[in-house]
């Protein structure tokens, strides 16, 4: 055969050869302003490992906390979505990747015939007729369209892999949020019935001093609004607990149900200060940001295939078997057959269809690149803001603390002198509402910062780990 056909030989070769061509850009990591520490982080904070890079359930201590969410991550719809994601991405890649080789096909076929014949034109005759043969085909990549098809597949799983963690992130943050936001509302319902029973009492003794004539109708009054102004609070607070433990029944995967509570919202840790981290290992960390560059690279890719489809489309085609007149010398060497052929498909006019599909692929490539440099830049802000959040939420609640202790102890120097007959029971009524309202934005000020801390653990890229 070599000897014979030189220049076919050659020819294959040359194909072969040139079927390592690949037309398309090659990706590059786009460059993007990337700033040498976050606004609002302090030297330590940048120069400390961080926060992002620590498992969830080490930034998050409460058994209770850390149960619902290995429950969210088994049960979760979300997550549960995000990997049927992954299993098709894998599917497809397995289909486009199948582009690159030969199909073949095996066949066989048994049928028989009889003719009655024509009299004095010929005679009547049977056979049986069988064959088994095998088909190829084989178009051959010649300009790299479907290696870049496969790295376009193969960088869509990756991204729906990322897809699944940043689910898994959102979810570590979502749950700990509406957890933290449960035991809040468990500390101002007990606020509100420990204020109820401590102003029904001093509505009792009020009462009592008005019938003996110490004080006026005016004074039950007011005492009767104290204790209705923290009655009132009650029903209120106890239906956001309902429907935030639904808000966790379903982030967990459950129909709406009872959560167990931990530890209150006091003793939920919360450390000094956040390490940061520098600001280049974000684009590593973020799954959201990883996410992005990875549609990047498949869009990169898609413009290769898009190019290729603009030159000659290789293709080679085979049948080989055996077939007979009966079966008796079906695998005789003579009964051997064969069958082959190369063809080539050039795109001559097309309206300019396939070059408007550069353009769309290119688009899409642009489009794509812009995403990436905004998920960037989105993280960079949000984890400045949480950063400052959580500062300022801290001092925040440090005053906070300082004006609770204030309003506790004007509150209880007015029911003093209202007992001594010193000053009128406005003078209470005024105070004791104050002090209830410090003690109710206390218990919030002490959320807000930890849910801050929520915040800068999801924006520096945590939670994804399993």
């Amino acid at each position: 055969m070599i000897r014979r056909y030189p220049a076919l030989l050659l020819a294959c070769l040359g194909l072969l050869f040139l079927a390592g061509c690949t037309v398309g850009p090659n990706y590059q990591r786009p460059k993007v302003n990337v700033p040498t520490t976050y606004r609002s982080a302090t030297p330590d904070q940048t120069s400390a490992a961080s926060l992002g890079d620590q498992q969830w359930w080490t930034v998050f201590e409460d058994p209770v906390l850390q149960n619902l969410i290995r429950t969210g991550f088994q049960q979760n719809y979300d997550i549960r979505i995000a990997a049927t994601r992954i299993l098709q991405a894998q599917a497809q890649l397995v289909i486009t990747r199948a582009n690159q080789f030969p199909t073949l096909n095996g066949t066989g076929t048994i049928s028989g015939t009889r003719s009655p014949g024509i009299p004095g034109v010929f005679k009547s005759y049977s056979y049986l007729a069988d064959e088994l043969a095998l088909a190829g085909s084989w178009n051959l990549d010649f300009w790299g369209q479907y290696r870049r098809a496969t790295e376009a597949a193969r960088a869509t799983l990756r991204e729906s892999e990322w897809g699944r963690r940043a689910v898994f992130s959102t979810l570590v943050e979502n749950l700990a949020t509406a957890y933290f936001q449960l035991r809040e509302y468990d500390l101002e319902l007990d606020i509100a019935k420990r204020t109820l029973a401590s102003r029904q009492a001093s509505l009792k003794l009020t009462e009592t001093l008005e019938q003996g004539g110490a004080t006026s109708l005016v004074d039950v009054r007011q005492a009767q609004q104290l204790v209705e102004e923290a009655a009132e609070a009650i029903p209120q607070i106890e239906q956001e607990i309902a429907q935030e433990e639904n808000q966790i029944s379903v982030l967990m995967g459950e129909n709406p149900t009872d959560i167990p509570r931990g530890r209150p919202i006091t003793e939920q840790p919360l450390p000094p200060t956040v390490p940061a981290g520098l600001p280049s290992q974000l684009l590593e960390r973020r799954p959201d940001i990883r996410e992005a560059e990875e549609a990047l690279i498949a869009a990169n890719a898609r413009i290769g295939v898009a190019r290729a489809q603009l030159f000659p489309q290789i293709s080679l085609t085979g049948t080989g078997g055996v077939e007979s007149i009966g079966l008796g010398n079906l695998f005789d060497w003579a009964a051997r057959t064969w069958t082959w052929s190369a063809g080539a498909t050039q795109p001559i006019f097309n309206a300019g269809s396939l070059r408007a599909n550069v353009r769309f692929a290119q688009a899409q490539q642009e489009q794509a690149l812009l995403t990436y440099q905004q998920a960037v830049q989105t993280a960079f802000r949000e984890v400045a803001d949480s950063l400052s959040a959580f500062q300022k939420l801290r001092q925040y609640r440090e005053h906070q603390e300082a004006l609770a202790t204030a309003a506790q102890q004007g509150a209880q120097l007015s029911d003093v002198r209202y007992q001594g007959g010193v000053t009128s029971y406005l003078e209470v009524l005024t105070n004791q509402t104050t002090y209830f309202s410090a003690e109710l934005n206390l218990a919030r000020a002490r959320l807000n910062e930890r849910l801050a801390l929520v915040q800068i653990y999801n924006a520096l890229g945590g939670g994804w780990q399993r």
